[in-house]
């Protein structure tokens, strides 16, 4: 207990320091919400993938294979595949879109790219972002309040408290600059964590196979097809479909690829950080699969697998570390998610509608404003628990890819005279409000598509036919 709680402590401290140090050089909201566009290959890599794994890659993610198998693992695979995607087409192009319309958010980005001089594209798709973003920072607050209830036995909304006064106050002084030295540092500290438990582990269970002959006993797969049908590995590319096509429309990792200083470092950027996700994710993947050879009479709690392992198998050293990586992975998205929400509320919301001529200080205020309003909401939503940390990361994942990427992809790939603002202001609503209602046609009727994969095609069909009929009109 004395252990974990001086790496809590020291953690936390470490963060302040930080935050205060860089709270100098924030004058200006560029500054604050793009860090100048000044960012090397290696900040920008890893704050875009430390940004990307939050406490799902220990709780949430582990939690699936655990009571699923190997074949859990395509949801890693959908999204290795499509971040390299992401980084290959996306990125580059991005940056330099933006950075020639002057645009510090997605939202300004389209209202540029598609000449929408009345302001509802930028509205509507802030308005998907904030809404998506608070389920999202909810998420992460569940794990804080898991982490601090089973590993100190204080109360969950203690835990949440904590979590959120300690991401709130390094984002409020701080900004975009400090988050993005903030998850260099943390990017390596979590990999180092999530790679050397599993070592240690599988070491103490004497190798592989005695993990998949308890993983075969449990009744669960131990490969990633475990029937060779059409249905089958149709089921297995929904799921890494269902995962890997959000990448296309999440602000808060498109946001670090505008960030870089040199569109042409962004080649070594994508395989430094593609390079970061798979060795994350395959360490994860056997924590899960690890969990099921410890634990042969499953958990009530899945997503406490990696704190049942540390806690019953590794020496309280380990407890502290795994402590502060989780810490690490949850701090890194929930700041980066409350910075673009930040943004959003100040440079989309605030400024067309109340103050165009806002100065750069007074957006800036605004924006640290929201930043505690915001989280104030999320809170709520995490206090309530009205959901686990991998169905509220899976609902707000599958929002956001679906309002955005649909409108990120054609943007940037399909000629002015072929899209039109009509048609992208109904691909944000119609993907948007699809990927928010289809879970509970999907639960109803037991259809089995991912949300993100229906919202996803029907905002390319929307772009695509309301540009279409628009135009012709």
């Amino acid at each position: 207990m004395g252990i974990e709680l001086g790496s809590f402590i020291t953690y936390f401290v470490l963060l302040a320091i930080i935050a205060l140090l860089s709270y100098r050089h924030q004058k200006s909201d560029t500054d604050y919400v793009l860090g100048n566009r000044s960012l090397n290959f290696w900040l920008t890599a890893l704050s875009a993938h430390a940004s990307d794994m939050s406490s799902w890659l220990f709780l949430g993610y582990p939690a699936l294979i655990f009571t699923t198998g190997v074949t859990g693992s395509w949801a890693a695979i959908g999204l290795v595949a499509c971040m390299f995607l992401n980084w290959h087409f996306i990125a580059p192009q991005l940056r330099k879109k933006t950075e020639e319309t002057n645009s510090l958010t997605l939202s300004q980005y389209f209202e540029k790219r598609f000449n929408d001089h009345s302001g509802r594209i930028r509205i509507v798709s802030a308005f998907m972002s904030v809404l998506f973003f608070t389920f999202y920072v909810s998420s992460g607050l569940v794990g804080m309040g898991i982490l601090v209830e089973s590993l100190f036995s204080l109360n969950y909304t203690v835990g949440i408290a904590i979590g959120l006064f300690v991401v709130v106050a390094y984002v409020f002084f701080g900004g975009y600059r400090t988050v993005a030295w903030i998850d260099l540092f943390q990017g390596f500290f979590l990999l180092g964590v999530i790679i050397v438990v599993p070592l240690i582990l599988l070491f103490q269970a004497g190798g592989v196979l005695p993990i998949m002959q308890a993983v075969k006993e449990q009744n669960l797969t131990t490969s990633l097809l475990p029937h060779f049908s059409l249905k089958t590995l149709l089921a297995e590319l929904l799921l890494a479909a269902g995962w890997g096509l959000g990448y296309f429309g999440q602000p808060h990792i498109l946001t670090k690829f505008m960030g870089i200083r040199n569109v042409s470092e962004m080649c070594k950027a994508k395989y430094l950080g593609t390079s970061w996700q798979t060795l994350a994710l395959l360490s994860a993947t056997w924590i899960g699969l690890i969990g099921i050879y410890t634990f042969p009479g499953g958990s009530a709690h899945p997503e406490h697998v990696i704190l049942d392992l540390v806690k019953t198998t590794l020496p309280l050293f380990f407890s502290g570390l795994v402590l502060c990586a989780i810490l690490a992975a949850t701090t890194n998205v929930m700041a980066a998610q409350i910075l673009v929400v930040a943004s959003n509320l100040s440079e989309d919301f605030y400024k067309p509608l109340f103050r165009k001529h806002a100065s750069h200080k007074e957006l800036l205020s605004v924006s640290r404003i929201s930043v505690i309003l915001f989280s104030l909401v999320a809170f709520l939503i995490a206090y309530a628990k009205i959901s686990t940390i991998y169905e509220l990361v899976l609902y707000s994942w599958s929002g956001l890819g679906a309002a955005f990427g649909p409108l990120v992809l054609f943007s940037l790939y399909r000629k002015n005279d072929k899209i039109n603002q009509h048609g992208a202001f109904a691909a944000i609503l119609v993907g948007g409000l699809t990927a928010a209602i289809w879970p509970y046609y999907n639960d109803l009727y037991h259809l089995n598509i991912p949300s993100l994969v229906i919202a996803f095609a029907l905002g390319c069909l929307t772009i695509e036919m309301v540009s279409r009929l628009t135009h012709r009109r």
